[in-house]
């Protein structure tokens, strides 16, 4: 895998229905319907949306053989009113489901956590090799009569594992980690191809964007060893809605789209599923305009673990780097003081002149040529002031560099001054590349400074900021080279306090820095056993206030659990208007009136902030 210049992955064709994906086919874009599969009518009405806001695959839960014979008559209103877009059926624990669904469904999806093996109850099982091989063979003996009724209609399979169903046989041997996620999906790939199967696709999801990542940069690397090229759906479970959903969808899928890795993309949001396109579509069409950039030379580091990435190390300058959270270093070139008490950066850079209110919780940077010798203002040079870093007694220094500016002489110079803070430029079209090559090339040299990436944008739009700032951070984060995020946006179009949020939300995203309550929350679905937005909503406004906290709010019980494993309170749909609140994975209270449930839970939240 070249870390530095951008082309796709070279993934076998699968045929569903009339929109085949992989191949030479562009990047495939799909939500789910939310609406009870049963409700032909709202169905197709949801379908038509979906479709219409550019979405070419559309999803459906099937929880039962009902709900999967009844895709016949949704497929046949949708092609009777001109829509010929295939349709996904989504099945959980029942594989007969997934016979009748084949039949009526241009692709269906199973998960291995739950297709043979018993529903995850978090029970330390163990197994000998004898019974593990025996385990897995009933797999083998289920799986394969349902390739063959896939065989004799034309349906494609999607393989979906998610973080939060992985098998209690799987947790058994491999523990909770993106090994144990990869061999469930390989255990069900290698039986396809046995078989012949080839029209496969596979997903690999988690809620925790860093496991996201390293799952499916793990399980390409495999497919690779084992011969095979199925092509890869990408998607952040759980993600949330509104802007912290965009940021964290963007973040994860980002990271991998930048690589070349995926064929087809959900963003998943609690909200309506037509919302859910058109972000998509910006984050698609945002990393692959990138193909065909020009070449950048990059050598990558020995040390180097693509699949298993650990943060760089470098010497810490002040509470930049070393053990350290990345920080935020805001612009304000127009002498703007104004900042947000939760999202107040940890540096100010303020061009040539400084603000006249400063604050005294904060750090402030000027250009070297305006360096007074302050001792609460630290200098910012560029290459063509090399000799002033080398006269300048300051404690801290800030060095703006290109990958093409770090030459001999910027290498021999930092050698000789570990007190200065990189802040890497790039203007190329592939910046995350020429981004990469610097790092890299640093680590090359035994250079410990550390990175703070400047990503410099002229949006008028937050979500188009939003999502570009995540997509090109999302890989920087998760190979280990964060120290700290400068982002600007030129112009007045967005207030400075929100670009300032929007760069806290990207560490907070790729899990690096937390400055915020986070909400692990499941788009919905046909499975949904209460009003949803309206619930995070309510959630929200009553625990917003509170940093650290992570609160899953899961529709069903098919990732509950499992997908909020790390979150600190759950609140999950148990039955048609009941409740189950956890804490982290043990259940506290079950079933309860949907009418009480919210009030419940920040009641169990306020009595531990008093303990």
């Amino acid at each position: 895998m070249d870390c530095f210049n951008y082309s796709r992955r070279q993934a076998n064709e699968v045929y569903v229905g009339a929109t085949p994906m992989g191949g030479a086919n562009p990047i495939r874009l799909q939500s789910m319907t939310n609406t009870s599969t049963m409700d032909t009518e709202a169905c197709v009405e949801q379908a038509k949306r979906i479709i219409e806001a550019g979405g070419e695959y559309v999803r459906l839960t099937t929880q039962g053989v009902r709900e999967a014979e009844n895709l016949k008559n949704i497929n046949i209103a949708l092609r009777s009113q001109g829509y010929g877009t295939p349709l996904v059926a989504d099945v959980h624990f029942n594989p007969k489901v997934a016979d009748v669904a084949a039949l009526y469904a241009e692709k269906v999806r199973i998960n291995p956590g739950n297709y043979v093996d018993s529903p995850r109850t978090f029970k330390k099982l163990e197994y000998t090799d004898e019974e593990y091989a025996k385990e897995v063979g009933k797999i083998r003996e289920r799986f394969v009569p349902f390739l063959n009724i896939c065989k004799e209609n034309h349906t494609a399979v999607r393989i979906g594992v998610n973080h939060g169903s992985l098998s209690d046989r799987i947790m058994s041997r491999y523990g909770d980690t993106p090994e144990g996620m990869v061999e469930s999906c390989m255990e069900f790939l290698r039986i396809c191809v046995e078989e012949n199967f080839m029209n496969v696709v596979i997903s690999i999801k988690a809620s925790n964007t860093a496991v996201m990542v390293k799952t499916v940069r793990l399980l390409a690397e495999r497919m690779d060893e084992e011969g095979m090229a199925f092509p890869l759906h990408l998607g952040v479970t759980e993600a949330g809605d509104g802007e912290d959903g965009r940021i964290k969808s963007a973040l994860g899928i980002g990271a991998l789209l930048a690589d070349g890795l995926g064929d087809t993309v959900r963003v998943s949001l609690s909200e309506a599923p037509e919302k859910e396109i058109p972000v998509a579509r910006k984050l698609v069409d945002y990393v692959t305009k990138r193909e065909g950039h020009p070449y950048i030379p990059g050598a990558e580091a020995p040390g180097f673990c693509y699949t298993n990435p650990v943060r760089r190390h470098t010497e810490a300058v002040r509470n930049i780097g070393g053990e350290h959270l990345p920080v935020v270093i805001s612009a304000r070139l127009d002498g703007n003081p104004e900042v947000s008490g939760q999202f107040k950066p940890d540096y100010i850079y303020c061009g040539l002149s400084m603000p006249k209110e400063r604050r005294t919780d904060t750090g402030y940077i000027v250009d070297a040529a305006a360096w007074d010798g302050s001792e609460n203002t630290w200098p910012a040079f560029n290459t063509e002031q090399l000799i002033g870093l080398h006269h300048c007694g300051a404690e801290m220094k800030f060095l703006f560099v290109t990958y093409m500016g770090l030459n001999d002489e910027t290498i021999s110079c930092l050698r000789l001054h570990p007190e200065v803070v990189l802040v890497a430029q790039s203007n190329h079209p592939n910046r995350l590349g020429e981004f990469r090559g610097l790092v890299h090339q640093l680590m090359n040299e035994g250079l410990g400074n550390p990175v703070v990436f400047f990503q410099f944008y002229q949006e008028k739009d937050v979500e188009d900021l939003g999502i570009k700032a995540a997509a090109d951070m999302g890989a920087l984060i998760f190979d280990g080279f964060c120290d700290g995020i400068l982002l600007y946006n030129h112009g007045k179009d967005i207030p400075d306090v929100k670009v300032d949020e929007i760069a806290f939300g990207v560490l907070q995203a790729g899990r690096v820095r937390t400055s915020k309550t986070e909400y692990i929350s499941c788009p919905g679905c046909g499975r949904t056993m209460y009003d949803l937005e309206d619930t995070i909503a309510r959630i929200k406004a009553a625990t917003a206030h509170m940093k650290g906290l992570k609160i899953g709010i899961m529709g069903c019980i098919v990732n509950g659990p499992g997908e909020m494993a790390d979150a600190d309170y759950g609140y999950v749909g148990a039955g048609r208007g009941k409740i189950s609140l956890y804490k982290k994975k043990e259940c506290i209270e079950k079933n309860i009136p949907e009418a009480q449930a919210v009030e419940k839970l920040i009641a169990l939240i306020e009595a531990d902030e008093k303990l």
